[in-house]
């Protein structure tokens, strides 16, 4: 594509969500720059070890059988942080990951590939509590505006409510227990529980060939074999391209490179619409820019393709970031773009922690008597939620018995259990890392062990953020640095969190339940764009013309704790109208 209507830096969440708008509804030529990888197409057969095609225009390059066997479902294959094929960092997986200053105890966590993040997330997409759009000064549109952009996400990515499975009962016990209701809207402003809204498409009650989906069902779970969406294995971390077999658009998790790429490379095939190509391991080094200080447009990229390290430069009528919350500010940084102290500022990061409730077994088949058991790697990740509005959230979660034993006991900023004393107020019963002999024990109760997931209201605070790293550089410029540290509030929120999860495991019956207090984890990173001060109402940035924000970074704070990617997905649909209403 030589002269693009549009150029989108960046194929995660949020970036294929506005390609396809533009050129679907309003005719224009896209161009999608990405700096990962493309699994799962065609022209790239073996992703990680060769340079493959050069681009992607045609929705036959996508081929489901080639996913599943890039795809597995070995948890370490896909969630190495250094040589897993969900990793921040070059397709040639000959070289290093890309480097992050984080002087601090910490862990980012992000995936660069089509799809970005949202190749490895559990699917969760909720809405944004309400007040959080509707009380803060800063937000310069209301949560009215955002709700028709939201339906339609929901309707591209097959929102819906999770299948429940033997952990969520146990949830729900302790839930109802503890006196809080079942919540009855997509629209939150009360506290109470609900089933998990999910970008997952759920199997019905029978096969495509008519066989009956129940507990005696013994057939084949591909997708040539009749089988129709979730196979309620928990592999939605490891990428999860099942039912097997199924074409890339058929796979039962949305993330965009389900959900939002098809269509928009079907936009190719009708003479009506406009055009969207997609070029893999082209990392954007530079923003292009015409005019003198005080009146500067964007007016192309540059780019360097991180196979052959060849250098163009492409124009177009206007730019879109959609890198996420590290790449966008740092490539604005780099680019010597004007920065009024706001320019990666900001950043929150809802402020997990993770409380653990181990079972026995009469308390579990009591409750659950079909299973007798609650094996986490069952069912969807997580299936049911609780929502606190002005305090945060917390999700039911279970995973794989590796993530299990990391994300349970082996990632604290307290020190060793045996160690860490614990207020005989406080409704734990031990805290921090869990190893030796110990960690074997508790892991072998994997299958009574259950975690929730804390994710904490933090607000945009301007100490927090994204900076370009002085000493370090690497092919792409200077690399950046990233500090996020919690406010005393922030602090009081993710206590009162904990308390009320311990209370939930107490209620349905744990007999031990350990608080993990994890260090942050920079996962659900939003707003260091955020509009209200980087950029404007239509997400256009203020210093900058022609130059917009569509991705988690353009959100103005945490949205009250709810998991950001329909939001973020709902938001780039939007400014994917603006764009249009205002240049072409």
């Amino acid at each position: 594509m030589k002269n693009p209507d549009v150029i989108i830096v960046g194929a995660g969440a949020d970036g294929p969500a506005a390609a396809w708008k533009l050129a679907d509804d309003h005719g224009l030529d896209v161009l999608i720059l990405e700096g990962g990888a493309f699994h799962g197409n065609k022209q790239w057969p073996k992703p990680h070890a060769d340079a493959g095609g050069t681009v992607s225009t045609d929705p036959a390059d996508l081929d489901g059988k080639l996913l599943d066997e890039q795809f597995t479902h070995l948890e370490a294959d896909a969630n190495d942080p250094t040589w897993g094929y969900l990793r921040v960092g070059p397709a040639d997986h000959s070289r290093a990951p890309w480097f992050r200053n984080l002087h601090q105890n910490a862990f980012i966590w992000q995936i660069s590939a089509v799809g970005g993040t949202s190749l490895h997330y559990f699917a969760n997409h909720p809405r944004a509590y309400p007040y959080a759009i509707d009380t803060q000064d800063h937000w310069p549109i209301s949560y009215e505006e955002l709700v028709p952009y939201y339906q339609l996400n929901e309707e591209m990515t097959s929102t819906q409510q999770a299948p429940m499975t033997g952990k969520e009962e146990v949830f729900i016990e302790g839930a109802t227990n503890a006196g809080y209701p079942l919540i009855d809207s997509k629209n939150v402003t009360e506290t109470g529980w609900r089933p998990q809204a999910n970008a997952v498409e759920v199997p019905g009650r029978e096969t495509s060939n008519g066989q009956p989906l129940d507990a005696d069902y013994e057939g084949s779970f591909s997708y040539d074999d009749g089988f129709r969406g979730d196979t309620l294995v928990g592999d939605h971390f490891q990428g999860s391209s099942t039912p097997v077999d199924a074409p890339v658009r058929d796979k039962a998790r949305k993330s965009s490179n389900v959900s939002y790429v098809p269509p928009a490379l079907d936009t190719n095939k009708d003479a009506e619409k406009g055009n969207v190509a997609i070029r893999p391991n082209a990392y954007v080094t530079n923003i292009e820019t015409t005019g003198g200080p005080g009146s500067i447009e964007a007016s192309g990229v540059t780019f360097r393709d991180s196979w052959s390290g060849m250098t163009q430069t492409v124009e177009a009528d206007t730019v879109v970031l959609a890198g996420g919350c590290i790449e966008s500010p740092r490539l604005w940084l780099n680019s010597g773009l004007p920065d009024d102290g706001w320019v990666g500022k900001g950043l929150t990061t809802h402020w997990f922690d993770w409380v653990v409730g181990v079972y026995d077994d009469d308390t579990i088949a009591e409750i659950n008597p079909d299973g007798e058991h609650m094996d986490p790697y069952i069912g969807q990740n997580s299936a049911v939620r609780f929502d606190k509005p002005g305090v945060g959230g917390m999700e039911d979660i279970g995973m794989s018995p590796g993530l299990v034993s990391y994300a349970d006991y082996l990632f604290s900023q307290a020190g060793y259990s045996f160690d860490t004393p614990v207020d005989p107020d406080e409704p734990w019963d031990t805290r921090g890392y869990v190893v030796g002999e110990e960690l074997k024990r508790r892991m072998s109760d994997y299958r009574q062990t259950k975690a929730l997931l804390i994710l904490t209201d933090d607000l945009p605070r301007q100490d927090n953020g994204v900076s370009l790293d002085n000493t370090f550089s690497d092919e792409h410029g200077a690399v950046p640095k990233i500090k996020w540290s919690p406010h005393p509030d922030d602090d009081a929120k993710r206590d009162e969190l904990c308390r009320i999860a311990a209370r939930i495991h107490r209620e349905a019956g744990a007999e031990h339940v350990h608080r993990c207090d994890w260090p942050p984890l920079l996962l659900h990173m939003q707003s260091s764009m955020r509009m209200g001060k980087v950029l404007d109402s239509n997400a256009e940035a203020k210093n900058v013309d022609r130059l917009f924000v569509a991705d988690h970074s353009a959100l103005a704070n945490g949205l009250g704790g709810p998991n950001p990617t329909n939001s973020g997905q709902a938001l780039a649909l939007r400014t994917a109208d603006k764009i249009a209403s205002l240049y072409f």
